[in-house]
């Protein structure tokens, strides 16, 4: 009979009613520690809510999200603009990207002298360096003509030669080449100054290229950034108004149509070319501006379908054989200045204070204009923008 651990400590074997008791207590904590076990591991169970605290979070949560929806629609919403509003912020884009679109226009022109100017320059150099290529190569002969005949002296020459005279002839017109080599070598040291002149020149040039287009893709990025903004707000209008805006805005009053924008004996003279203009140049501008009435206008462009403000008055003297700068800045310093009661067709008018827009003044009060993206070519009164002088050009 194996011997238990009580008989092990002397204790002696327990009783067996007493040992039952035991074994059967121990097996019943067990089990309360399995179950209090299980019971720890176990997902808590929620409660539904139902009844009136149901009614009250489905009503609080509602309530929650109609509060965030408003807030939302208020950060986001753009307020609502009138027309008049409208016209005053798109007027004033118009003739902030007519401004850019004239700085554009001052450093296209420089841009294109600097380009010319580059060429010019390495075509010039190209030229230098073949002729100094083929003053080397002469140079290369003589020298080595010299050195084959240089290992003799003269007076050794002299003795041998059958004819001293010949001999002193010849000596003399080979003197006289040394001279002349001399020269040539100055000349080509002349030659290679002036070539690393051009160079630096053409390096100089080609550096303010750069500086030009960077220009211009910034003016182009501004003014485009600007007619984006107009058209935006213009798209917010009903087509109604928007065609009462776009009408009066930045030059735009008048019409395409002479018939309407001109008195009628004014238009029928432009039709036959016979404008009562200072000179003949004069009235062909004008005939080429009103045959480009309805023209779209597009800003950078000088013809011959579409223009913007300073190169419709360009492309129409261009028609004459006189040839105007770019820009409206320096169109108003191509000619002489007039005063405003003096105005004759022909006559180029400026506007606002920056001289930003120009017209071809037709007689009459009026003038042919290009205006801006929203309104073509068309005829206008010059009292349409604030005048700031006018030129005769021819």
């Amino acid at each position: 009979m194996p011997v238990t651990p009580a008989e092990k400590s002397g204790g002696g074997p327990l009783p067996v009613r007493a040992a039952a008791g035991r074994v059967g207590q121990t097996g019943h904590v067990r089990k309360k520690w399995i179950v209090a076990a299980q019971r720890k591991h176990q997902k808590p169970r929620h409660r539904s809510i139902s009844g009136h605290t149901a009614r009250t979070a489905a009503t609080l949560a509602l309530a929650s999200a109609a509060s965030a929806g408003a807030l939302e629609g208020t950060g986001q919403a753009e307020p609502r603009l009138t027309a008049a509003q409208v016209k005053a912020k798109v007027d004033k884009l118009y003739h902030e990207a007519e401004i850019a679109t004239e700085q554009y226009n001052g450093v296209k022109e420089r841009a294109k002298a600097a380009a010319d100017r580059v060429d010019t320059l390495q075509d010039e150099a190209a030229r230098r360096t073949e002729r100094l290529n083929s003053a080397r190569t002469e140079l290369g002969s003589a020298a080595a003509a010299q050195y084959r005949t240089g290992a003799i002296a003269p007076s050794m020459r002299l003795a041998l030669a059958s004819d001293p005279d010949d001999y002193l002839d010849r000596a003399m017109l080979a003197d006289r080449a040394g001279v002349r080599q001399a020269a040539a070598v100055r000349s080509v040291q002349g030659q290679l100054r002036e070539l690393d002149r051009l160079h630096a020149e053409a390096g100089r040039k080609s550096d303010e290229l750069g500086k030009h287009r960077a220009k211009l893709r910034k003016h182009k990025k501004d003014i485009n950034a600007k007619l984006a903004s107009a058209q935006r707000l213009l798209d917010r209008l009903t087509a109604a108004e928007r065609r009462q805006v776009t009408d009066g805005l930045h030059g735009g009053s008048g019409d395409a149509r002479a018939s309407r924008g001109l008195p009628r004996d004014l238009a029928r003279d432009l039709a036959r070319g016979s404008v009562n203009a200072p000179n003949s140049r004069a009235a062909q501008a004008v005939s080429y501006a009103y045959d480009a009435l309805g023209s779209p206008y597009v800003w950078g462009a000088s013809g011959p379908n579409s223009f913007d403000c300073s190169g419709l008055t360009q492309a129409a003297y261009r028609s004459t054989g006189v040839s105007l700068p770019r820009t409206t800045y320096t169109q108003i310093n191509a000619g002489r200045r007039v005063a405003r009661s003096e105005l004759a067709p022909g006559d180029l008018v400026f506007f606002y204070s920056g001289v930003s827009h120009v017209g071809l003044y037709v007689g009459n009060g009026q003038m042919i204009h290009a205006p801006n993206p929203n309104a073509p070519v068309r005829v206008a009164p010059v009292d349409s923008m604030p005048f700031s002088g006018a030129t005769r050009v021819a």
